[in-house]
């Protein structure tokens, strides 16, 4: 009998392959990960990153740690991770931003979104919504369309950043509403909400996850929420289709990644912790307080809805003119 060697050697090299691929699984994590989130501490990704280290951390058996890195859009904690050894150890955990809006407004991006990352799960995709400071004499969006045109180009906006989805939904409105506003960008979501709650600036677009406390406790007004229906959250907020700018609909949202090139059997590990933390109720608790809706749970989808959420946000920033030098 004889035996095809190329044949048998090609088996043979496969199932090495599937044994050293199963085996660094079962090894891993064998020290702390880390988990980059790429804005400052306090801001609306932590409302997911942490309680998601936390499970890990429990389930995995070894140390979950955050660690904020802020700045440039979420390009500098992101290029952190894209750059890290692709064993699993070293994570993303980001809005939508610095993967599907950043390559298209920055000339000078120091990673490749759709190629230096391994997508693993998404965790929140929440609306957005649209606030002002009680200063601001408009209770609705006619009011306040009216009394921005009334400021001649002196009416102050801000964003959690250049670039980001509070920005671009910041420009949507702009458009759409046929406005002159001066556009104020902050390193972030926190220190951006300080300032708007200090009267400094008098709008911003932003997630329900970081916003909805605010809007209860009466320090900011909201006037209409991006998202197709109402909020169970903000059950009184118009959506901007009910308002009259039916156009001004945008959503952020929040996953994990890899750096690109790690092993399918850590990515699938990871995505399984993922899985599991989704079927407790801390995160129930978190998709109810942040109105967040539903989630591409499989590393394959997820890498598919990317892609889509990428050639829409490339005709927007197109539509908008929207570049950062």
């Amino acid at each position: 009998m004889k035996i095809k060697w190329q044949s048998f050697l090609a088996a043979a090299g496969m199932a090495i392959a599937v044994s050293s691929g199963a085996a660094k699984a079962n090894s891993f994590p064998s020290h702390t990960i880390t988990m980059v989130v790429p804005w400052p501490p306090g801001g609306p990704s932590d409302m997911g990153a942490r309680p998601l280290a936390a499970h890990m951390q429990k389930v995995l058996g070894r140390p979950v740690i955050i660690e904020n890195q802020s700045g440039a859009s979420g390009n500098i904690g992101s290029n952190m991770v894209a750059k890290a050894r692709p064993d699993g150890h070293t994570l993303l955990f980001t809005s939508s931003g610095p993967i599907v809006i950043n390559p298209y407004v920055n000339a000078a991006m120091p990673y490749d979104a759709q190629k230096d990352f391994t997508p693993i799960s998404s965790l929140l995709q929440v609306p957005l919504v649209l606030v002002v400071n009680p200063t601001v004499p408009a209770h609705n969006l006619q009011e306040l369309l009216t009394y921005i045109k009334g400021q001649n180009g002196n009416f102050h906006w801000a964003s959690a950043g250049n670039g980001t989805t509070q920005h671009l939904a910041g420009e949507l409105f702009r458009i759409n509403g046929k406005l002159d506003m001066i556009h104020v960008p902050y390193r972030g979501t926190a220190p951006a909400i300080a300032d708007l709650l200090r009267g400094r600036v008098t709008m911003m677009f932003d997630s329900t996850i970081a916003i909805v406390p605010h809007i209860r406790a009466g320090k900011v007004r909201p006037i209409a929420i991006t998202s197709p229906e109402r909020s169970k959250l903000l059950p009184n907020v118009p959506t901007f289709a009910e308002a009259g700018l039916p156009d001004v609909k945008i959503s952020a949202w929040y996953g994990l990644f890899a750096p690109a090139n790690t092993s399918t059997n850590v990515i699938n590990k990871l995505n399984w912790t993922i899985l599991d933390f989704m079927q407790t109720k801390e995160y129930k608790r978190i998709q109810d307080e942040t109105g967040s809706g539903s989630v591409h749970d499989t590393p394959e989808d997820f890498a598919a809805f990317i892609k889509q959420e990428a050639i829409k946000w490339q005709n927007l920033t197109k539509t908008t003119g929207t570049k950062i030098n």
